[in-house]
């Protein structure tokens, strides 16, 4: 038996503000995206690095105000890359706290990703 990557469904409620805060500010790609139909709810994958997270419209999937933990190397360097860039929602600081060095940041719909390069 083998498991492998969890991929965190998060709730969205508005594309173009997902858009705007996980591609524009925080740097993903949109992988893909399906639609049932015209005017139907979006579900998308995004990724960066070996990061993937799937956005949804669609009512019942995930629940706003998630926390996913994210374990990463280079978190100063991530701070400083969004910090660099003008998006005025959010301003996350880098915290020292026991686990290891961490960002979080709440996207547009209240779901929070805590980055953090685990201390050993």
């Amino acid at each position: 038996m083998r498991f492998e990557r969890a991929v965190p469904v998060l709730r969205v409620f508005d594309q173009a503000k997902a858009e705007e805060f996980y591609v524009d500010y925080l740097g993903f790609v949109t992988d893909w995206e399906h639609r049932f139909g015209p005017g139907f709810p979006r579900y998308a994958q995004i990724s960066r690095s070996e990061l993937i997270i799937h956005l949804s419209e669609h009512h019942g999937d995930g629940t706003p105000g998630s926390v996913v933990f994210v374990p990463m190397h280079g978190v100063r360097e991530f701070h400083a890359e969004i910090a660099s860039r003008d998006y005025r929602f959010a301003k996350p600081g880098l915290e020292e706290e026991p686990w290891g060095l961490t960002v979080d940041i709440t996207d547009p719909f209240g779901n929070q990703l805590r980055f953090c390069e685990q201390s050993r």
